[in-house]
Protein backbone atom coordinates (compact mmCIF):
# COMPACT_ATOMS: atom_id res chain seq x y z
CA UNK A 1 0.00 0.00 0.00
CA UNK A 2 1.32 3.73 -0.69
CA UNK A 3 1.26 5.96 1.97
CA UNK A 4 -2.37 7.97 0.85
CA UNK A 5 -4.11 4.55 1.43
CA UNK A 6 -2.30 3.10 4.68
CA UNK A 7 -3.53 6.26 6.19
CA UNK A 8 -7.32 5.99 4.65
CA UNK A 9 -7.25 2.51 6.38
CA UNK A 10 -6.08 3.45 9.13
CA UNK A 11 -9.11 6.32 9.45
CA UNK A 12 -11.98 3.58 8.07
CA UNK A 13 -10.51 0.72 10.53
CA UNK A 14 -11.05 2.74 13.43
CA UNK A 15 -14.54 4.50 12.62
CA UNK A 16 -15.49 0.71 11.63
CA UNK A 17 -13.88 -0.80 15.34
CA UNK A 18 -15.92 2.42 17.00
CA UNK A 19 -18.96 2.08 15.59
CA UNK A 20 -20.73 -0.82 17.40
CA UNK A 21 -19.77 1.68 20.55
CA UNK A 22 -21.85 4.11 18.91
CA UNK A 23 -24.44 2.07 18.11
CA UNK A 24 -24.72 0.30 21.85
CA UNK A 25 -24.86 3.94 23.13
CA UNK A 26 -27.60 5.23 21.37
CA UNK A 27 -29.31 2.04 21.99
CA UNK A 28 -28.30 2.42 25.89
CA UNK A 29 -29.79 5.86 25.28
CA UNK A 30 -33.21 5.21 24.20
CA UNK A 31 -33.51 2.45 26.96
CA UNK A 32 -32.83 4.83 29.19
CA UNK A 33 -35.15 7.46 27.98
CA UNK A 34 -38.01 5.39 28.12
CA UNK A 35 -37.19 3.79 31.68
CA UNK A 36 -36.63 7.56 32.88
CA UNK A 37 -39.76 8.78 31.29
CA UNK A 38 -41.94 6.29 32.69
CA UNK A 39 -40.38 7.36 36.25
CA UNK A 40 -41.47 10.86 35.45
CA UNK A 41 -39.88 14.03 37.56
CA UNK A 42 -39.39 11.59 40.42
CA UNK A 43 -36.16 10.08 38.27
CA UNK A 44 -34.53 13.85 37.11
CA UNK A 45 -31.97 13.81 39.40
CA UNK A 46 -30.79 10.19 38.69
CA UNK A 47 -31.80 10.59 34.96
CA UNK A 48 -29.55 13.72 34.97
CA UNK A 49 -26.13 11.51 36.66
CA UNK A 50 -26.86 8.80 34.82
CA UNK A 51 -26.98 10.29 30.86
CA UNK A 52 -23.54 12.13 32.36
CA UNK A 53 -21.84 8.87 33.04
CA UNK A 54 -22.78 7.08 30.37
CA UNK A 55 -21.68 9.71 27.27
CA UNK A 56 -18.25 9.93 29.05
CA UNK A 57 -17.52 6.32 29.21
CA UNK A 58 -19.02 5.77 25.75
CA UNK A 59 -17.05 8.55 24.54
CA UNK A 60 -13.82 7.06 26.60
CA UNK A 61 -14.61 3.40 25.07
CA UNK A 62 -15.33 5.14 21.71
CA UNK A 63 -12.12 6.73 21.71
CA UNK A 64 -10.20 3.95 22.80
CA UNK A 65 -11.02 1.81 19.92
CA UNK A 66 -10.76 4.42 17.16
CA UNK A 67 -8.01 6.86 18.19
CA UNK A 68 -5.11 4.15 18.75
CA UNK A 69 -6.06 2.46 14.82
CA UNK A 70 -6.10 5.63 13.18
CA UNK A 71 -2.79 6.99 15.09
CA UNK A 72 -1.17 3.78 14.13
CA UNK A 73 -2.20 4.28 10.12
CA UNK A 74 -0.43 7.79 10.14
CA UNK A 75 2.51 6.61 11.83
CA UNK A 76 3.12 3.87 9.22
CA UNK A 77 2.37 6.33 6.23
CA UNK A 78 4.58 8.60 7.56
CA UNK A 79 7.22 6.29 7.23
CA UNK A 80 6.73 5.35 4.10
CA UNK A 81 8.38 6.65 0.80
CA UNK A 82 6.11 8.34 -1.69
CA UNK A 83 4.94 6.06 -4.72
CA UNK A 84 4.35 3.12 -3.32
CA UNK A 85 2.94 0.35 -5.33
CA UNK A 86 -1.16 1.09 -4.53
CA UNK A 87 -2.99 -2.12 -3.60
CA UNK A 88 -5.26 -2.51 -6.43
CA UNK A 89 -2.27 -3.02 -9.03
CA UNK A 90 -1.69 -6.44 -6.53
CA UNK A 91 -4.12 -9.52 -6.59
CA UNK A 92 -5.15 -9.49 -2.68
CA UNK A 93 -5.12 -6.12 -2.23
CA UNK A 94 -7.68 -5.90 -5.40
CA UNK A 95 -9.91 -8.31 -4.00
CA UNK A 96 -9.53 -6.70 -0.66
CA UNK A 97 -10.90 -3.37 -2.09
CA UNK A 98 -13.59 -4.84 -4.28
CA UNK A 99 -14.78 -5.94 -1.22
CA UNK A 100 -14.76 -2.78 0.87
CA UNK A 101 -15.76 -0.46 -2.06
CA UNK A 102 -19.09 -3.31 -2.82
CA UNK A 103 -20.02 -2.78 0.73
CA UNK A 104 -19.64 0.97 0.96
CA UNK A 105 -18.06 2.13 -1.84
CA UNK A 106 -20.38 5.46 -2.38
CA UNK A 107 -19.46 6.36 1.01
CA UNK A 108 -15.72 5.45 0.34
CA UNK A 109 -16.05 7.91 -3.06
CA UNK A 110 -16.52 11.02 -0.86
CA UNK A 111 -14.79 10.61 2.34
CA UNK A 112 -11.83 8.19 1.48
CA UNK A 113 -11.51 8.33 -2.42
CA UNK A 114 -7.40 7.05 -2.25
CA UNK A 115 -9.33 3.27 -1.40
CA UNK A 116 -11.99 3.95 -3.77
CA UNK A 117 -11.92 2.25 -7.55
CA UNK A 118 -12.15 4.07 -10.93
CA UNK A 119 -13.73 2.16 -13.86
CA UNK A 120 -11.26 1.22 -15.82
CA UNK A 121 -10.18 -1.61 -17.97
CA UNK A 122 -7.45 -4.16 -16.85
CA UNK A 123 -5.08 -6.05 -17.79
CA UNK A 124 -3.41 -8.76 -15.51
CA UNK A 125 -4.12 -5.85 -12.99
CA UNK A 126 -2.82 -3.15 -14.64
CA UNK A 127 -5.04 -0.23 -15.81
CA UNK A 128 -4.74 0.28 -19.57
CA UNK A 129 -5.44 3.73 -20.74
CA UNK A 130 -8.31 3.59 -23.57
CA UNK A 131 -6.86 5.56 -26.17
CA UNK A 132 -4.90 4.55 -29.58
CA UNK A 133 -1.42 4.51 -27.80
CA UNK A 134 -2.28 3.03 -24.58
CA UNK A 135 -4.56 0.07 -26.00
CA UNK A 136 -1.64 -0.56 -28.95
CA UNK A 137 0.76 -1.10 -25.85
CA UNK A 138 -1.28 -3.23 -24.01
CA UNK A 139 -2.95 -5.36 -26.77
CA UNK A 140 -0.71 -5.13 -29.84
CA UNK A 141 -0.60 -8.06 -32.11
CA UNK A 142 -3.35 -10.08 -29.98
CA UNK A 143 -5.49 -7.02 -30.99
CA UNK A 144 -8.80 -8.84 -33.11
CA UNK A 145 -11.42 -7.01 -34.71
CA UNK A 146 -14.14 -9.18 -31.59
CA UNK A 147 -13.90 -7.96 -27.84
CA UNK A 148 -15.58 -9.81 -25.40
CA UNK A 149 -15.86 -7.47 -22.43
CA UNK A 150 -16.20 -9.04 -18.77
CA UNK A 151 -17.93 -6.88 -16.01
CA UNK A 152 -17.70 -8.41 -13.13
CA UNK A 153 -20.34 -8.16 -10.01
CA UNK A 154 -20.49 -7.13 -6.31
CA UNK A 155 -17.71 -6.97 -4.27
CA UNK A 156 -15.68 -8.60 -7.21
CA UNK A 157 -12.97 -7.61 -9.22
CA UNK A 158 -11.40 -7.98 -12.70
CA UNK A 159 -9.23 -11.01 -11.34
CA UNK A 160 -12.47 -13.08 -10.60
CA UNK A 161 -12.99 -13.74 -14.08
CA UNK A 162 -9.10 -15.10 -14.46
CA UNK A 163 -8.75 -18.82 -15.65
CA UNK A 164 -12.08 -18.27 -16.82
CA UNK A 165 -13.72 -17.75 -20.55
CA UNK A 166 -11.85 -15.17 -21.96
CA UNK A 167 -8.64 -17.03 -22.52
CA UNK A 168 -10.48 -19.96 -24.44
CA UNK A 169 -12.64 -17.24 -26.44
CA UNK A 170 -9.67 -15.93 -27.35
CA UNK A 171 -7.97 -19.25 -28.51
CA UNK A 172 -11.16 -21.14 -30.07
CA UNK A 173 -13.32 -17.84 -31.07
CA UNK A 174 -10.91 -14.85 -31.84
CA UNK A 175 -12.29 -12.77 -29.37
CA UNK A 176 -10.03 -10.20 -27.80
CA UNK A 177 -11.06 -10.11 -23.70
CA UNK A 178 -10.89 -7.10 -21.93
CA UNK A 179 -11.84 -7.02 -18.60
CA UNK A 180 -13.23 -4.15 -16.31
CA UNK A 181 -12.96 -2.99 -12.84
CA UNK A 182 -15.34 -0.57 -10.78
CA UNK A 183 -16.81 0.21 -7.69
CA UNK A 184 -19.83 -1.96 -7.29
CA UNK A 185 -20.09 0.18 -3.80
CA UNK A 186 -21.97 3.65 -6.47
CA UNK A 187 -25.25 3.02 -8.19
CA UNK A 188 -25.93 0.62 -11.65
CA UNK A 189 -26.48 3.61 -13.63
CA UNK A 190 -23.00 5.31 -12.71
CA UNK A 191 -21.44 2.70 -13.58
CA UNK A 192 -23.16 1.87 -16.32
CA UNK A 193 -23.06 5.37 -17.61
CA UNK A 194 -18.45 5.55 -17.19
CA UNK A 195 -18.36 2.27 -18.87
CA UNK A 196 -20.26 3.47 -21.79
CA UNK A 197 -17.97 6.02 -21.98
CA UNK A 198 -15.16 3.94 -21.87
CA UNK A 199 -16.29 1.54 -24.17
CA UNK A 200 -16.87 4.60 -26.52
CA UNK A 201 -13.17 5.50 -25.92
CA UNK A 202 -11.65 1.42 -26.73
CA UNK A 203 -13.68 1.15 -29.68
CA UNK A 204 -12.19 4.64 -31.38
CA UNK A 205 -9.18 3.85 -30.05
CA UNK A 206 -8.69 0.39 -30.69
CA UNK A 207 -5.55 -1.02 -32.58
CA UNK A 208 -7.86 -3.04 -35.78
CA UNK A 209 -11.46 -1.99 -37.26
CA UNK A 210 -13.75 -3.56 -34.51
CA UNK A 211 -16.73 -5.16 -35.83
CA UNK A 212 -18.36 -7.26 -32.86
CA UNK A 213 -18.57 -6.31 -29.38
CA UNK A 214 -19.81 -8.77 -26.86
CA UNK A 215 -20.40 -8.36 -23.11
CA UNK A 216 -20.27 -10.84 -20.73
CA UNK A 217 -21.87 -9.42 -16.78
CA UNK A 218 -22.05 -11.64 -14.10
CA UNK A 219 -24.27 -11.08 -11.11
CA UNK A 220 -24.87 -6.60 -10.66
CA UNK A 221 -22.55 -6.52 -14.02
CA UNK A 222 -25.25 -8.13 -16.08
CA UNK A 223 -27.11 -4.76 -15.36
CA UNK A 224 -24.27 -2.54 -15.43
CA UNK A 225 -24.14 -3.71 -18.96
CA UNK A 226 -27.84 -3.68 -19.50
CA UNK A 227 -27.28 0.22 -18.43
CA UNK A 228 -24.05 0.63 -20.45
CA UNK A 229 -26.25 -0.08 -23.96
CA UNK A 230 -28.69 2.21 -22.52
CA UNK A 231 -26.65 5.32 -22.02
CA UNK A 232 -24.37 4.35 -24.81
CA UNK A 233 -27.33 4.13 -26.89
CA UNK A 234 -29.05 7.39 -25.87
CA UNK A 235 -25.64 9.38 -26.45
CA UNK A 236 -24.99 7.82 -30.27
CA UNK A 237 -21.81 5.81 -29.43
CA UNK A 238 -20.34 4.23 -31.98
CA UNK A 239 -19.53 0.56 -29.67
CA UNK A 240 -23.62 0.37 -29.46
CA UNK A 241 -23.40 -0.59 -33.27
CA UNK A 242 -21.39 -2.86 -33.11
CA UNK A 243 -22.90 -4.61 -30.34
CA UNK A 244 -23.84 -7.87 -31.04
CA UNK A 245 -24.34 -10.26 -27.82
CA UNK A 246 -24.76 -9.11 -23.98
CA UNK A 247 -24.58 -12.20 -21.65
CA UNK A 248 -26.05 -11.92 -18.41
CA UNK A 249 -24.65 -14.69 -15.74
CA UNK A 250 -26.84 -14.73 -12.56
CA UNK A 251 -28.11 -11.54 -12.54
CA UNK A 252 -30.64 -9.83 -10.35
CA UNK A 253 -32.66 -8.51 -13.00
CA UNK A 254 -36.15 -8.65 -10.86
CA UNK A 255 -33.60 -7.89 -7.97
CA UNK A 256 -32.14 -10.12 -4.69
CA UNK A 257 -34.14 -11.84 -2.18
CA UNK A 258 -31.11 -10.95 0.74
CA UNK A 259 -31.08 -7.01 -0.20
CA UNK A 260 -35.17 -6.96 0.32
CA UNK A 261 -34.71 -9.00 3.56
CA UNK A 262 -32.23 -6.13 4.54
CA UNK A 263 -34.48 -3.44 3.86
CA UNK A 264 -37.92 -4.86 5.32
CA UNK A 265 -35.33 -5.51 8.46
CA UNK A 266 -33.82 -2.51 8.02
CA UNK A 267 -37.80 -0.64 7.94
CA UNK A 268 -38.90 -2.52 10.78
CA UNK A 269 -35.93 -1.50 13.49
CA UNK A 270 -36.38 2.03 12.39
CA UNK A 271 -39.93 2.03 14.24
CA UNK A 272 -38.88 1.89 17.63
CA UNK A 273 -36.62 4.53 19.66
CA UNK A 274 -33.97 1.44 21.01
CA UNK A 275 -33.96 -0.86 17.85
CA UNK A 276 -33.49 2.40 15.42
CA UNK A 277 -29.78 2.31 15.79
CA UNK A 278 -29.46 -1.47 14.75
CA UNK A 279 -31.31 0.17 11.75
CA UNK A 280 -28.56 2.62 11.37
CA UNK A 281 -25.73 0.30 11.44
CA UNK A 282 -27.15 -2.09 8.90
CA UNK A 283 -28.69 1.02 6.79
CA UNK A 284 -24.70 2.02 6.17
CA UNK A 285 -24.91 -0.63 2.73
CA UNK A 286 -23.89 1.07 -0.21
CA UNK A 287 -26.39 2.61 -3.32
CA UNK A 288 -25.00 -0.33 -5.59
CA UNK A 289 -26.61 -3.06 -2.79
CA UNK A 290 -29.42 -1.02 -2.32
CA UNK A 291 -29.65 -1.59 -6.15
CA UNK A 292 -29.74 -5.41 -6.16
CA UNK A 293 -33.42 -4.77 -4.23
CA UNK A 294 -35.53 -4.80 -7.30
CA UNK A 295 -32.50 -4.40 -10.23
CA UNK A 296 -31.96 -0.80 -10.46
CA UNK A 297 -30.16 -0.25 -13.93
CA UNK A 298 -30.94 3.57 -14.61
CA UNK A 299 -30.90 7.07 -12.44
CA UNK A 300 -35.01 6.90 -13.00
CA UNK A 301 -35.08 3.84 -10.95
CA UNK A 302 -34.14 5.08 -7.60
CA UNK A 303 -34.07 8.92 -8.02
CA UNK A 304 -36.48 11.36 -6.28
CA UNK A 305 -37.11 8.39 -3.96
CA UNK A 306 -36.05 7.42 -0.45
CA UNK A 307 -33.65 4.73 -0.90
CA UNK A 308 -35.30 3.33 1.93
CA UNK A 309 -38.55 2.81 1.85
CA UNK A 310 -40.41 -0.29 2.13
CA UNK A 311 -39.96 -2.98 -0.95
CA UNK A 312 -41.04 -0.29 -3.28
CA UNK A 313 -40.01 -1.24 -6.53
CA UNK A 314 -40.22 1.85 -9.00
CA UNK A 315 -37.87 -0.27 -11.84
CA UNK A 316 -38.54 0.71 -15.10
CA UNK A 317 -38.27 -1.22 -18.46
CA UNK A 318 -35.18 -0.91 -19.99
CA UNK A 319 -35.31 -1.78 -23.84
CA UNK A 320 -33.21 -4.43 -25.10
CA UNK A 321 -30.88 -2.96 -28.45
CA UNK A 322 -31.61 -4.03 -31.56
CA UNK A 323 -28.68 -4.91 -32.83
CA UNK A 324 -27.84 -7.54 -30.25
CA UNK A 325 -29.09 -10.70 -29.21
CA UNK A 326 -29.70 -11.05 -24.97
CA UNK A 327 -29.18 -14.31 -22.95
CA UNK A 328 -29.31 -15.38 -19.29
CA UNK A 329 -27.60 -17.85 -17.56
CA UNK A 330 -29.49 -18.91 -14.42
CA UNK A 331 -28.20 -21.75 -11.64
CA UNK A 332 -30.00 -23.42 -8.62
CA UNK A 333 -28.31 -25.55 -5.74
CA UNK A 334 -30.35 -28.36 -6.98
CA UNK A 335 -30.61 -30.30 -10.13
CA UNK A 336 -34.45 -29.22 -11.27
CA UNK A 337 -35.24 -25.65 -11.16
CA UNK A 338 -38.61 -26.16 -10.50
CA UNK A 339 -37.65 -27.96 -6.69
CA UNK A 340 -39.10 -25.77 -3.64
CA UNK A 341 -35.62 -25.33 -2.48
CA UNK A 342 -34.33 -24.24 -5.96
CA UNK A 343 -37.48 -21.78 -6.08
CA UNK A 344 -36.86 -20.06 -2.94
CA UNK A 345 -32.77 -19.85 -2.40
CA UNK A 346 -31.88 -19.99 -6.56
CA UNK A 347 -28.27 -19.93 -6.62
CA UNK A 348 -28.16 -18.60 -3.11
CA UNK A 349 -27.92 -15.34 -3.78
CA UNK A 350 -30.26 -14.90 -7.06
CA UNK A 351 -32.96 -16.86 -7.50
CA UNK A 352 -33.57 -18.70 -10.80
CA UNK A 353 -36.85 -16.17 -11.75
CA UNK A 354 -35.15 -13.38 -11.14
CA UNK A 355 -32.15 -13.97 -13.07
CA UNK A 356 -34.49 -15.56 -15.90
CA UNK A 357 -36.10 -11.52 -16.22
CA UNK A 358 -39.45 -13.94 -15.24
CA UNK A 359 -41.75 -12.16 -12.98
CA UNK A 360 -45.28 -11.78 -12.17
CA UNK A 361 -44.77 -7.81 -12.94
CA UNK A 362 -42.15 -7.55 -14.54
CA UNK A 363 -40.85 -9.59 -17.96
CA UNK A 364 -37.70 -9.23 -20.02
CA UNK A 365 -37.76 -9.86 -23.07
CA UNK A 366 -35.39 -12.72 -23.75
CA UNK A 367 -35.77 -15.10 -27.07
CA UNK A 368 -36.85 -18.63 -25.88
CA UNK A 369 -34.01 -19.73 -27.03
CA UNK A 370 -31.77 -17.45 -25.26
CA UNK A 371 -32.03 -18.96 -21.77
CA UNK A 372 -30.18 -21.64 -19.89
CA UNK A 373 -30.11 -23.23 -16.59
CA UNK A 374 -27.28 -24.96 -14.81
CA UNK A 375 -28.79 -27.26 -11.71
CA UNK A 376 -26.29 -27.80 -8.70
CA UNK A 377 -23.95 -25.13 -9.00
CA UNK A 378 -23.81 -21.76 -6.37
CA UNK A 379 -24.10 -17.77 -7.79
CA UNK A 380 -19.95 -18.07 -7.95
CA UNK A 381 -19.49 -21.01 -10.11
CA UNK A 382 -21.39 -18.74 -12.67
CA UNK A 383 -17.63 -17.14 -13.28
CA UNK A 384 -15.98 -20.35 -14.33
CA UNK A 385 -17.93 -23.91 -14.87
CA UNK A 386 -17.54 -25.94 -18.10
CA UNK A 387 -21.38 -25.96 -18.91
CA UNK A 388 -21.56 -22.32 -18.57
CA UNK A 389 -18.55 -21.65 -21.31
CA UNK A 390 -20.27 -24.26 -23.47
CA UNK A 391 -23.51 -22.78 -23.79
CA UNK A 392 -21.91 -19.07 -24.41
CA UNK A 393 -19.75 -21.17 -27.09
CA UNK A 394 -22.89 -22.38 -28.39
CA UNK A 395 -24.67 -18.96 -28.70
CA UNK A 396 -21.46 -17.07 -30.29
CA UNK A 397 -21.15 -19.02 -32.89
CA UNK A 398 -24.98 -19.98 -34.06
CA UNK A 399 -26.70 -17.86 -36.49
CA UNK A 400 -27.92 -14.62 -34.73
CA UNK A 401 -31.71 -14.66 -33.13
CA UNK A 402 -34.07 -12.21 -33.07
CA UNK A 403 -33.36 -10.21 -29.67
CA UNK A 404 -37.02 -10.29 -28.78
CA UNK A 405 -39.15 -12.88 -27.26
Amino acid sequence: MDAAEVRAFGELGGQALASPAVTVRDVHAAFAKRVFGALGPIGAPVRVMHDGISRAAYASVSAGLRVPLQAGGRAIASRRLPGGRSMADTTPGAFALGALNGMWGDTIATSHPELAIELSIRKRGRIVTPDSGGLAEAYGEEATGKLAVFVHGLCENDASWRSGYGGRLQRELGYTPLYVRYNTGLHVSDNGRRLAEVLDHVVGGWPVKVHEVALIGHSMGGLVSRSACHYGDAGGHEWTGKLRHVFCLGTPHLGAPLERGANALDWALSRLPETKPLGRLLNIRSAGVKDMRYGNCVEEDWCDCHPDELLTDRCTEVPFLPSANYYFVGATLTRDPDHPAARLVGDVLVQFASASGNGPRRRLPFHIDNGHHVGGINHFQLLNHPSVYEQLRKWLTRRALPAAA
